[in-house]
């Protein structure tokens, strides 16, 4: 039994040297120091995080995203660095755990090709910036406002405020329209008016009831002309220039203006009808 109390352990350590009360108190002493580290550790990871954040946070010229994304960066090699001085607390070779780390950061690279290609392709898009928060953009047929951007994948509200997720290699191996870039957005209509009509007076009515709306644009310059001649009606093709914002509740309400002002114009808008003859064949 006493042979057995005195086989050494660790780096020379034996069994009875465990069970005294000095290497006890050392023991605590280190786990103790070890909690604080991590402790510290956190906090200062936290607060450098949120302090990188800021700075993008608080300056118009500057993608909040980017600082996002460098804030958890910065916070994780805080907290690495904090685990590698609880280690050499505890007296570990903090060089051959960085070689396992490496070792196993390859395995694991290997095995997750599909997870590392979303962020390759989510560091792109955070450093390239083609989409940023608040943007209504159409990716891969999903249209929506972007709401975050991570490392993995991005978070979308579509119009009717449901969630869409997309990986980040679908985002940045697609064409990427984004609507919210430039401050205007023309505006395009096709209104039918009958073969009878007077085109003049219908072109004019349609002009003016649109540019009566202080959302109109004059510049760039308004265009409208006959496009098509269907079946039953001549389409006149117009476009306007308007802000960003208004855009699709302007676009609503000028199909509804221009409509009224037709009829309180006596003009014809019409629809496809048929006529059917009856042919009675008598035996």
């Amino acid at each position: 039994m006493q042979n057995l109390l005195n086989t050494p352990i660790i780096n020379g350590t034996s069994i009875m040297d465990v069970l005294t009360v000095g290497f006890l108190v050392s023991a605590f002493g280190s786990v103790l120091t070890a909690i604080i580290i991590l402790i510290i550790g956190f906090i200062i990871g936290g607060w450098v995080s949120r302090r990188v954040e800021s700075v993008g946070r608080n300056n118009r010229h500057l993608d909040e995203t980017l600082f996002i994304f460098l804030g958890n960066i910065v916070r994780y090699i805080i907290i690495g660095f904090a685990f590698l001085f609880v280690l050499n607390t505890f007296g570990v070779q903090t060089t051959s755990v960085v070689a396992v780390i490496g070792a196993a950061g390859l395995a694991i690279g290997l095995a997750l090709q599909g997870t590392l290609s979303n962020v390759a392709a989510g560091v792109m898009i955070i450093f390239f910036r083609p989409i940023k928060l608040g943007d209504f953009v159409t990716i891969n047929g999903q249209s929506g406002t972007v709401k975050s951007i991570n490392l993995n994948f991005i978070e979308m509200a579509s119009i009717g405020n449901f969630q869409i997720i997309i990986p980040n290699s679908e985002v940045w191996g697609n064409t990427i329209v984004n609507y919210s870039v430039y401050p205007q957005r023309r505006a395009e209509w096709t209104f039918g008016v009958g073969y009878g009509a007077n085109l003049a007076e219908a072109e004019r009515v349609i002009l003016d009831t649109i540019m009566a709306d202080p959302r109109s644009l004059s510049d760039p310059e308004p265009f409208i002309q006959v496009n098509n001649l269907n079946a039953s009606s001549v389409d006149f093709l117009v476009r306007i220039w308007c802000s960003r914002a208004d855009y699709f509740q302007y676009q609503a309400d000028m199909t509804r203006k221009v409509k009224e002002a037709l009829d309180a114009a006596g003009i014809d808008i019409p629809f496809p009808n048929r006529t059917v003859h009856i042919v009675n064949d008598a035996d």
